[in-house]
């Protein structure tokens, strides 16, 4: 039998609701782990289904593919909340899982560039869209049912456990990489062995489903329609009408979007940076990301606990605020205790290229079309490719672009009048010229493990972690309190998915794109922190704190 709206208001919830909310949960670390593969293996599916473009561009396009699932979850959120606010949270959940188990699957046989040429990329893209609009359309489903099921007063508690299961997402996943890495070996894995966590997901949207058709009803949504409460058009009255447009709007900016740079800065970007620009190699950063997860996962269910008490909007800004003072110290710290050598190397041996800003250009090819043949284009793609950190200086117009490394200066050269043979002749030798100027002043070609620190690389990490739970905890229950429950659904949707999907899956790809275009390794964290800063001030001024409202209204 159905629970009642009224049976949901007692003081705690019974054994019947607690394995409710625990199936939920569980398909949604699921729906995770299929999303996190992709974050995961971003730097070999660029080898697989972007291998006709250059180096740089081929990683930055598949941080795109994968920014591509991000950037239609809103739409995802429009679509799915709509049909929950209309037909009820259980079997949109059911709909929202078959889609991303099925494109997640269908990830791991497709054919590579090589095999099919362009359609590879495409449909990968197609996937990933698929993926993004899936994903939109469970958090908040998620996140409002557990809420309806909550006690009053606990509503923090309940739903920091769903706010876990993006961090057990991550956590499965990147054990399922490491497992089939270290069972089959570096070389299979990287041939083909990195689909067989695609396909694994078979089996857990299979378990996911039946897990879901578990699930009853929210007890509040049934007595809603019962009573013929529900909405009828939920779009309109979300989004039609400013009083509610505008909370949605200052959720957005005032809430998700700093949670979100802080949660994909503190999971994913720091894995892009442990990997890309420390140069540790890639088992041993998932298992510095995987024990710091362990240490800081716990946290979730502390803020949730914590923000039934002092309120959802301290924590949240408090995270936000704190993380973008902070970023920087930790990412330089993750440096000095992760590869030391090129701190010691950029301190006393800096890189600087001198060049005319106006013959630099921003060396993304999304086609791998485009030339990049002038001097300064020369020495920074060069750089680039070694992984070597570098600061700008401006030179004469016009003059031929220079690599100072300390008190040695390398020339650059001139490639565009040149015909291929020529400059890749030219190319060589400038390469060779500044692999040799770069060893000589001390920078590594790959991390020492035998000088770094691991402990310390946990805490530090950890630390991030902290600071995503700070942000993520108490964020669903501040949702769900914003709004009515006849367009929650659809309500909270919106400005979850664009903060996350937009402003936060957008991190790595827009904080390696800045590193590129300014030699800094630690210029990306930028974006997030001035993102984290605005939504500190927007939500400390306009958003309310709503731990003790009635979300039955």
């Amino acid at each position: 039998m159905a629970t009642t709206a009224n049976e949901a208001r007692g003081a705690a919830l019974d054994t019947g609701h607690r394995r409710v909310i625990l199936a939920s949960s569980l398909g949604t670390v699921f729906e995770w782990y299929d999303f996190y593969l992709y974050g995961s293996l971003a730097a070999l599916i660029g080898k697989h289904f972007f291998s006709g473009l250059n180096e740089t561009s081929q990683f930055i396009f598949a941080l795109l593919a994968f920014a591509a699932g991000f950037a239609v979850r809103p739409f995802g959120a429009i679509v799915f909340g709509r049909l929950g606010d209309l037909i009820g949270r259980k079997y949109t959940f059911l709909i929202t899982i078959i889609i991303m188990g099925l494109s997640t699957f269908l990830v791991g046989v497709l054919p590579s560039y090589g095999q099919i040429g362009i359609v590879a990329p495409t449909l990968l893209i197609i996937l990933r869209l698929l993926q993004g609009l899936a994903l939109g359309g469970e958090y908040g489903g998620a996140a409002t049912y557990v809420a309806e099921h909550a006690p009053d007063g606990k509503r923090g508690l309940y739903t920091s456990f769903i706010q876990i299961t993006a961090t057990f997402g991550l956590f499965l996943s990147l054990l399922v990489i490491l497992g089939t890495r270290l069972g089959l070996g570096t070389e299979t894995f990287e041939a083909w062995g990195w689909r067989v966590p695609f396909l694994i997901s078979a089996v857990l949207v299979a378990v996911s489903v039946y897990i879901r058709m578990q699930l009853q009803e929210s007890p509040v949504f049934q007595q809603m329609k019962a009573e013929g409460k529900h909405s009828k058009a939920p779009l309109t009255e979300a989004f039609g009408q400013w009083s509610n447009l505008k909370l949605v709007i200052l959720a957005l900016l005032g809430a998700t979007a700093g949670q979100a740079v802080v949660w994909y800065t503190g999971q994913f970007y720091s894995l892009y940076f442990l990997t890309q620009s420390l140069k540790i190699d890639g088992t041993t950063a998932n298992l510095l990301i995987a024990a710091a997860l362990l240490i800081g996962t716990p946290f979730f269910v502390f803020f949730g606990w914590l923000s039934d008490r002092i309120g959802r909007k301290s924590i949240v800004l408090a995270g936000c605020l704190i993380a973008a003072l902070t970023f920087f110290p930790i990412f330089k710290g993750l440096t000095h205790f992760g590869n030391p050598d090129i701190e010691a190397a950029a301190a006393s041996s800096p890189v600087v290229v001198v060049a005319d800003p106006g013959r630099c250009s921003f060396q993304f090819d999304p086609v791998g079309k485009a030339k990049f043949t002038s001097s300064c284009d020369v020495a920074k793609s060069a750089l680039a490719k070694k992984g070597v950190p570098y600061r700008n200086e401006a030179a004469v117009g016009g003059a031929l672009a220079q690599v100072k490394i300390g008190d040695k200066v390398i020339d650059s050269f001139e490639g565009g009048s040149l015909d291929s043979a020529s400059f890749a002749a030219q190319s060589k030798d400038f390469g060779a010229k500044l692999g040799a100027a770069i060893k000589e002043a001390g920078y590594p070609e790959k991390a020492d493990p035998a000088k770094a620190n691991y402990p310390m690389l946990i805490v530090l990490l950890a630390i991030l972690v902290i600071y995503v739970t700070m942000v993520y905890g108490p964020i669903a229950a501040w949702l769900v309190e914003m709004f009515p429950t006849r367009i929650r659904y659809t309500s909270m949707s919106l400005p979850y998915h664009i903060g996350n999907g937009w402003f936060g899956g957008f991190v790595p790809t827009i904080g390696f794109m800045l590193v590129a275009w300014k030699g800094d390794i630690y210029y990306g964290l930028w974006y997030p922190i001035i993102v984290a800063i605005v939504t500190f001030f927007i939500g400390l001024l306009f958003l309310k704190e709503t731990k003790d409202v009635d979300i039955r209204k």
